[in-house]
């Protein structure tokens, strides 16, 4: 592309992300008794403004561009401020005149920040009334508390190994916190979009993202509690071990691809045959009547059975600590004693949390210790001990019409896990 070329290219961005902004800000004046000076063609000429004085006078022309822009923005406001008590107008008009700079030296960035910018301006009504009306206060400070700790802690820690075995990583510690609150987050948001509408069931799968085993143990206690939710708390325990494999390949994403390569076989199987189970038990839930799904006492309704906040800092550090006290038990039964003792170490931690084991494992991968094949049979041995801590809670707790729904999805889907390590084909799973 020759320089006039370019030159119009980046003039006609300008333009289009003038035209973008000043058409929601002219949409929204139609829409409201608003008045506002600025409209369509002004946010127009002031992102060509920003480009032209980027384009001709390079920073020092564009900063008195934008210094123009802020002083008659601030005037209109100040004449208009009776009838207007937002900013929002004249900022966005600011930022128009720098996005059209930007346009010139950073196309795609300038595209992008403006179109995230008009959406944000078109989402008023909407951002407005989930902030106010459906966000609680709670979830507001578990929202910052996780922000805090990604965009704060987490850049200050050392990315670097110390202790015992050199396998404690501080940086990588706190990421596992991160990560396990963000699971959290999302199963806490799926059990508040659908958990009023669709029960027990949608709220049993969003909350297996955090534990499939609280799950099962929380679903059949509310069956003893409450036998006429047998439909909905069976349907939920068993849609909590699908969101369980997909938790476990996650997780083993974001800790050693290797490793997720190794074990993707059995968990596409085992998840494909749990899914296939519980789809027909969810379904029936799905579409009967709330008397039978979500039958109730009166004033109890029916809430996240494992979630009561967004995200738990001291549910991420257990599990981080956990993590930190199975790699080192782990290492060191590799180290001391050979692989097979490994998968016993990872058995016996499977039993507390299959993710912590499934973890330490493949941070042995990631450091060399052991070959991504090695790690899955650990990882199975961790899967089926927590299974079988599944089945015993769904057995003693939620009485035979529970253990009868439940356990033969769990047992199913354990033996096809297994089945698809000694399939005599490999899945094409990466295309």
């Amino acid at each position: 592309m020759n320089q006039e070329a370019l030159i119009l290219f980046n003039l006609a961005e300008a333009l289009g992300i003038g035209l973008l902004i000043g058409a929601e800000r002219e949409q929204r004046m139609s829409q409201t008794d608003v008045k506002s000076s600025a409209g369509i063609r002004t946010f127009a000429i002031t992102a060509l403004l920003g480009a032209v004085a980027q384009l001709t006078g390079g920073v020092a022309l564009l900063a008195a561009a934008v210094l123009g822009v802020v002083l008659l923005a601030g005037l209109a406001y100040w004449r208009g401020r009776a009838e207007n008590v937002g900013l929002t107008t004249e900022i966005a008009l600011v930022m128009t005149v720098l996005l059209g700079g930007l346009s010139v030296t950073q196309p795609l960035v300038a595209a992008g920040v403006g179109v995230v910018m008009a959406v944000l301006l078109a989402s008023r009504a909407y951002l407005h009334n989930f902030v106010r009306s459906v966000m609680t206060e709670q979830e507001l400070r578990d929202g910052l508390m996780l922000a805090a700790a990604t965009l704060v802690v987490l850049p200050v820690l050392p990315n670097q190994t110390f202790g015992p075995y050199a396998v404690l990583n501080p940086y990588l510690m706190w990421s596992v916190v991160i990560m396990v609150m963000v699971i959290s987050a999302a199963g806490h948001v799926a059990a508040r979009v659908y958990g009023a509408q669709y029960g027990l069931a949608m709220t049993g799968f969003a909350s297996g993202f955090v534990s499939s085993t609280a799950t099962i143990r929380d679903m059949a206690g509310r069956v003893h509690k409450i036998p006429a939710q047998l439909l909905g708390a069976g349907a939920g325990a068993l849609l909590s071990s699908v969101s369980t494999v997909l938790t476990m390949a996650l997780v083993l994403a974001a800790t050693s691809l290797a490793t997720l390569d190794a074990m993707a076989q059995p968990l596409l199987v085992g998840g494909l045959v749990a899914a296939m189970y519980a789809a027909p038990w969810a379904i029936a839930a799905l579409r009967a009547p709330p008397t039978l799904a979500e039958n109730v006492p009166p004033g109890e309704a029916v809430t996240p059975v494992v979630q009561t906040r967004a995200i738990s800092l001291r549910a991420g550090l257990a599990f981080s600590v956990a993590l930190a006290a199975i790699m080192l038990a782990s290492t060191a039964v590799q180290q001391e004693f050979g692989p097979n003792a490994l998968i016993a170490a990872a058995a016996l931690a499977g039993i507390v949390n299959t993710q912590s084991a499934a973890i330490s494992v493949a941070l042995m991968v990631g450091s060399g210790q052991i070959a991504p094949q090695d790690a899955v049979l650990p990882i199975l041995a961790a899967i089926s001990t927590n299974t079988g801590m599944r089945v015993a809670l769904a057995a003693t707790l939620g009485g035979a019409g529970f253990a009868g729904r439940v356990i033969p999805g769990l047992l199913l889907g354990l033996a096809a896990t297994w089945a698809a390590v000694f399939l005599p084909v490999t899945i094409p799973l990466w295309g």
